[in-house]
């Protein structure tokens, strides 16, 4: 298993760095049906968005679940598919470096090769201070390497632009300097939330240490436009669990209001859906 794992570290290390310049694009997933389903689509790893996985439990997202819940989610999510898997771990779980040590180790226990860990104490922030977001960093690389995956990679989420932190003719250069730290503590990308403008995104790709990632949605510029900007990574956080529930939302609706089914149209067809989970199920 352990070598399987070391294998599946090192296919998702290369997706960053592609010979053909594709950005790796990650939709994210929230439980094991909509991993497999998100990988028959083609997708050439999966993360996770905590989000997802927390409403999917019942749960508000924002360390709404324990680490332990969180971790037998992701099992469920890498158990369910043959490509890499990263992690959304939040914060962490808990705001020191020991914590997210404990997060990481539960993490690749459960088969994820990656991971995101966000620099916010919480959403809206505030954000931990730049040393002891790098000092949470390394914690992490040094439980990966305890738990003999070193090649685990480390997708260091900062929030400067996503919750409106400080001024922002002086967000770049905050990020810049987060990214600078990050590195050296042991991170492998940038994720920054938030930042969609083409321009500030292309400064960034330009001076960051790091590959970076953004999140995408309706209304930013298409895959290809920050492709040609030099962007390594991009996820979608949680645009696809909330697709999924607007259908359910607007179906109940039309279904109790007009008792008609037009919502229901262009569902994946069932035999889809349980194959692919008894597919999960036959290659445990």
């Amino acid at each position: 298993m352990e070598t399987v794992q070391r294998e599946l570290a090192e296919a998702l290390r290369a997706l960053h760095t592609p010979a053909d310049g594709r950005a790796l694009v990650l939709p994210n997933a929230w439980d094991a049906a909509s991993a497999a389903l998100i990988a028959q689509a083609g997708a050439r790893a999966i993360a996770t968005t905590s989000a997802g996985v927390a409403w999917s439990a019942g749960r508000p997202d924002g360390h709404g679940l324990t680490r332990q819940e969180m971790a037998d989610a992701v099992r469920r999510i890498a158990d369910a598919v043959d490509v890499p898997v990263s992690a959304d771990i939040e914060g962490g779980y808990g705001p020191g470096a020991d914590d997210v040590a404990a997060t990481v180790r539960a993490v690749i226990a459960a088969g994820a090769v990656g991971v995101n860990l966000e620099d916010s104490h919480a959403p809206g922030g505030p954000l931990h201070d730049v040393p002891a977001q790098a000092a949470r960093v390394r914690s992490a690389r040094s439980a990966a390497e305890e738990a003999r995956l070193p090649g685990l990679w480390i997708n260091a989420r900062t929030d400067v632009f996503l919750f409106g932190i400080g001024a922002a003719e002086d967000r770049l250069d905050d990020v810049l300097s987060r990214a600078a730290a990050y590195a050296e503590a042991g991170a492998d990308s940038l994720f920054v939330p938030g930042l969609l403008d083409l321009d500030t995104v292309a400064e960034l790709v330009r001076r960051s240490p790091l590959p970076v990632n953004v999140m995408t949605g309706p209304g930013a510029p298409p895959v290809k436009a920050f492709e040609a900007v030099g962007v390594r990574r991009i996820s979608v956080g949680t645009a696809l669990a909330q697709a999924a529930y607007g259908v359910a939302q607007r179906a109940a609706a039309e279904l109790l209001d007009a008792g008609s089914y037009g919502a229901l149209a262009d569902a994946v067809d069932f035999g889809t859906v349980n194959s692919a989970v008894t597919s999960a199920v036959a290659s445990i």
